[in-house]
């Protein structure tokens, strides 16, 4: 950070307060930099030849008259840089709406839209003039950038599932895959990551960001990035849209038969989509990161209906494989029936009778052990009542342990009810024990259902099982 804020004096001649901004799944850290007459983005990247083609491109493109963020100043030895601000606002969350519900409003369409009409200028324009060998870290899609990524797939992915598969067929239709890909031949710009979370909108324009990993290619694999971005949610007549738009800007610069052109593109959305898998496995399966885990469902259900709609006959053994791999229970992805809602079931229960079982098939979800609170079953006055009762209720209170006791549940609660919700999902699960089933499991239960139908309004569907008492609380 000293590096940003040493840069940014040395160009404004201010001082800046200085705030992180998140990323995903970057090795560059950004900062945003604030001063009384500037506000600029500091970027820390750990690789200055990724650095120096980002820079030597932005400034390539900004040259050409594209919208990308101008580089202000870089450090000598290019591990920062300082860039335009262009806001807080990306394509990806300018959507969020649709990409929820699956339908998505005229001005959101309109932005989507815009942002694909303005792809070939980037990949035509942008090549014009331009020195390929400053890209990082290869200068062209060549024979074995694209083993690269099909072996990221194999090996970070495929292999994590723990599915059987034979690896000489497996490669050999790697290899007619990388022969049909490099029959097309181009002199155009890849972006190679262009997706929503890579857009920013500023006074309602399109500006591209995070291009440093470009390199010559065909200009199929961006609208297949686009169109297929794994939680884009594009129902099939917005990806119509998208595609006829990108056609129709691209006849800007060369001519295009559309029943050739769909059928080159099926190709690359396969490649892509396998491409984007590996990257998941590494991100997600292996690095733990939640963003990239919760997309698999989505790229395999987007994989799911590719297949289902094109016929892959010149890679026999890779489309078994696939098809065999989008039937694996663990990606299959979740319900997002808003009008369900999502149902919090609560139990209280007996250790020595078990904890109750999940029956949505989802294998249950906390599980509290009450036990460590004082047991006003130990005093006879107690023995016949539960913690329904208010002499039970007064003893638990008495000196405050059970508040504290519940208070650590729900921040657990309340952050994964909130998690649920904006998922999408329709089910969760708590459970609350103790010893028989009867005082404090059952004061503890009853306090968190109410809590959660109180706080969030949803439906929540309590039962006591060794009392016998269900209740429910209707979703708001």
């Amino acid at each position: 950070m000293e590096g940003i804020i040493s840069l940014f004096k040395k160009t404004t001649g201010e001082t800046a307060d200085c705030q992180k901004l998140k990323g995903e799944g970057s090795n560059r850290i950004y900062y945003r930099l604030r001063s009384q007459n500037h506000t600029l983005i500091g970027v820390k990247g750990t690789n200055p030849v990724e650095n120096h083609a980002f820079i030597k491109l932005a400034n390539h493109f900004y040259g050409k008259g594209l919208n990308v963020p101008r580089v202000i100043a870089a450090s000598a030895d290019e591990r920062y840089y300082l860039q335009e601000d262009l806001g807080e606002d990306s394509l990806f969350s300018l959507i969020q709406s649709g990409v929820k519900s699956g339908t998505f409003s005229a001005e959101e369409r309109a932005l989507i839209l815009k942002t694909i009409a303005s792809l070939p200028d980037v990949q035509f324009k942008g090549a014009e003039g331009l020195d390929f060998s400053i890209c990082f870290p290869i200068p062209e899609m060549d024979r074995r950038s694209i083993l690269w990524d099909l072996n990221y797939f194999k090996y970070d992915f495929l292999k994590f599932t723990g599915i059987e598969f034979s690896e000489p067929q497996l490669e050999d239709d790697f290899e007619r895959l990388c022969n049909l890909i490099l029959q097309e031949k181009s002199d155009t710009f890849l972006y190679r990551d262009f997706q929503s979370r890579n857009v920013m909108v500023k006074d309602g324009e399109p500006y591209f960001i995070d291009f440093q990993g470009g390199r010559r290619g065909p200009i199929y694999y961006d609208l297949a990035s686009f169109a297929w971005q794994a939680k884009a949610n594009f129902p099939e007549d917005l990806r119509e849209e998208i595609i006829q738009t990108y056609i129709a800007s691209a006849r800007k610069y060369i001519s295009i038969d559309e029943s050739a052109f769909r059928q080159k593109l099926s190709i690359f959305v396969l490649f892509r989509t396998i491409q984007v898998l590996g990257a998941y496995g590494f991100r997600g399966l292996f690095e733990k990161k939640p963003h990239f885990i919760e997309s698999i469902p989505f790229a395999m259900a987007n994989l799911k209906d590719l297949l289902a709609k094109n016929d892959y006959h010149e890679l026999p053994y890779l489309t078994q494989l696939l098809k065999e791999l989008t039937e694996l229970p663990q990606f299959q992805p979740q319900t997002t029936d808003e009008s369900k809602g999502l149902v919090v079931k609560v139990f209280s229960f007996s250790y020595k009778k078990g904890i109750p079982a999940d029956d949505s098939g989802n294998g249950g979800g906390y599980v509290f052990d009450c036990r460590g609170v004082h047991n006003p079953g130990r005093y006879d006055q107690y023995k016949p009542l539960t913690g329904l009762d208010k002499p039970v209720i007064d003893f638990l209170e008495e000196n405050g342990e059970i508040f504290h006791f519940l208070e650590h549940i729900y921040a657990l609660a309340d952050a994964h009810v909130q998690r649920y919700i904006d998922r999408g999902f329709t089910s969760l699960m708590f459970s609350c024990g103790c010893t028989g089933g009867r005082h404090r499991s059952v004061y503890s239960a009853q306090h968190l259902a109410e809590h959660i139908a109180q706080k969030f309004g949803v439906e929540v569907r309590l039962k006591h099982v060794e009392r016998g008492i269900e209740q429910q609380f209707p979703a708001k």
